[in-house]
């Protein structure tokens, strides 16, 4: 049962102004959390989200295949045990259905519901110099005054949904797989295009290529991937992993990933036979161990990394066979994890079956989609049925840029971010006072992260900030244009010094066009950052402007 706030509505038609101390966008792992720790400080606050229900990514990404690929028992809220222990997984990887499942565990343990307010898209926000507050408005017309506005609308949430001229021609049916609708889709008998083979596109093909009658499988860049080993958890599982509950708190928020695990090895003091025993040991983990725990040296050294790389290839090379799809389906332009890199289960030998064709977009891109179905530019026309959208977000910017949200003097984020992508350590933007930010660039999110360990830091800082400002007597507060730049100087030699820098992926924001290029994500460590984050707060929040 879900609780719906509704405000009374004014003459003009739109909702009488309510006003909170805090409003927080999005109900998804760092909203909900958001808010159930400014409830406590006795906060009026209310969660906002256009979702039916709480979830955030986990409700809107139900495709096939859809799951983890951090294991469930370190994708937890930490601060309360009897919250981690309270759920039982039943496998390493859980699916969506078990995941949403669990977020509706917390948010009903935490009796969150009847503060959030549900099929309800924020539209616009604007900074009143006056007041000194937001002015929020809904899609409904329903307006908010609240003196802290807090996005937590996650790294990945602003889908591509209409990346080729043509969509509403085609006669069959189209899904972008963030935006899949709630109802199972009958894929028997049909011929269904998958276009994109990113960590989620590699889900969906690895899940239907059996159910469907063709399966036309569009590739332009290809990816590394390790297998996943999956295993069924039972009352013993379950048991030990609750055991290390203490462990795991202490562990997590401090490794360079917020994983369990951590880089261990030197590559320079190994023999090449132990370096290979190391990278043998960890990809039969069968998790993201030998991308986040091998050898460090990886994203910094060539040579380190040309080494890798071939490991990973060799063993795609082994279970795919046949050369045009190795040819096809294994990187060679760029580096083992430059990129985001997915697990899968079978995904390379779904393309060994008779009904499973990969068609190459390398020299010969879509050029539209038609009534039959999609058109590349060789003149080709492959008919389908149903065409699955796997193409990507807007990372990181997309969800607030699609927002009017307007700051000091009417300055605009969107175009602010249209320029030059800058904030302070993601969690405040200079010129936007009282505008706190989670999941968004220059902090660690959705690369080298796993998202709930860099969630729980971040909307815990945020609560301590307030807190703070309330202490001292203080109403608003946001960074120097000093401290900004100087994050962002650090931010950008810190990244420069990897190899991901040098590649073209979403990690840089290269699959939106005309999008400011910038490794979005904070490459210099999970425990790294959250130091820097402390010693900040430790200090007063040593520089930033606070009134």
């Amino acid at each position: 049962m879900t609780t719906n706030h509704k405000t009374a509505v004014s003459k003009n038609g739109k909702a009488a102004g309510e006003k909170l101390d805090a409003m927080i966008i999005g109900a998804g792992v760092a909203g909900l959390y958001q808010l159930h720790m400014l409830r406590k400080q006795g906060l009026k606050v209310r969660a906002y989200d256009k979702a039916s229900d709480v979830g955030g990514t986990w409700y809107w990404n139900r495709y096939p295949g859809a799951r983890f690929d951090s294991e469930a028992y370190i994708y937890q809220y930490l601060f309360s045990e009897d919250l981690y222990k309270g759920w039982s997984w039943s496998e390493r990887f859980p699916g969506q259905p078990e995941i949403e499942r669990w977020m509706h565990y917390v948010a009903d343990s935490l009796d969150l519901r009847k503060d959030i307010q549900f099929d309800t898209a924020i539209t616009g926000a604007s900074w009143n110099e006056d007041s000194r507050s937001w002015n929020v408005e809904t899609a409904d017309g329903e307006t908010v005054e609240t003196r802290f506005l807090i996005a937590c609308c996650g790294m990945l949430s602003a889908p591509m949904t209409d990346p080729f001229p043509g969509q509403d021609s085609f006669k069959g049916q189209i899904f972008h797989t963030a935006r899949w609708p709630r109802e199972p889709i009958d894929f028997a008998s049909k011929r269904v295009g998958v276009v994109g083979i990113g960590a989620t596109g590699i889900q969906v093909i690895q899940t239907i290529a059996d159910k469907v009658e063709e399966l036309k499988v569009f590739v332009r860049t290809p990816q590394y991937v390790l297998p996943m080993k999956n295993p069924k958890y039972g009352p013993k599982e379950v048991a030990a992993y609750k055991d290390r509950f203490e462990d795991l708190k202490s562990k997590l928020p401090h490794t360079f990933t917020g994983f369990e695990y951590d880089f261990e090895h030197t590559w320079a003091e190994l023999s090449p036979e132990q370096r290979r025993d190391v990278l043998e040991q960890v990809y039969a983990d069968g998790s993201l161990k030998l991308w986040l725990a091998s050898f460090g040296e990886m994203f910094f050294d060539e040579a380190v990394n040309a080494e890798v790389s071939d490991f990973v290839r060799e063993k795609m090379r082994a279970r795919l066979k046949d050369e045009r799809l190795c040819d096809l389906l294994i990187p060679k332009n760029y580096g083992f994890g430059t990129h985001r890199v997915p697990l899968e289960t079978d995904y390379l030998e779904a393309y060994l079956r008779s009904n499973v064709e990969a068609i190459s977009l390398r020299d010969n891109p879509i050029e539209r989609i038609v009534p039959e179905g999609i058109q590349t530019a060789d003149g080709r026309v492959v008919p389908l049925d149903i065409i699955v959208l796997a193409t990507g977000f807007d990372a990181g910017t997309g969800a607030l840029t699609r927002m009017n949200i307007r700051g000091r003097e009417g300055r605009s984020l969107t175009e602010d971010w249209g320029k030059d992508i800058r904030t302070t350590m993601g969690l405040q933007i200079h010129g936007y006072p009282n505008l706190f930010t989670t999941a968004v660039p220059l902090a660690p999110s959705a690369a080298l992260c796993n998202m709930t360990t860099c969630l729980q830091q971040q909307t815990e800082w945020i609560s301590d900030c307030i807190a703070h400002l309330r202490e001292k007597g203080l109403q608003v507060m946001e960074p120097s244009r000093e401290t900004e730049d100087r994050w962002v100087a650090h931010h950008d030699e810190t990244a420069a010094a990897t190899l991901i820098s040098k590649t073209t992926s979403w990690y840089l924001g290269s699959n939106v066009p005309g999008k400011p290029r910038r490794v979005l994500s904070y490459t210099g460590g999970v425990g790294a950052y959250r130091k820097i984050c402390d010693e900040i707060a430790a200090k007063g929040y040593e520089g930033f402007v606070k009134q």
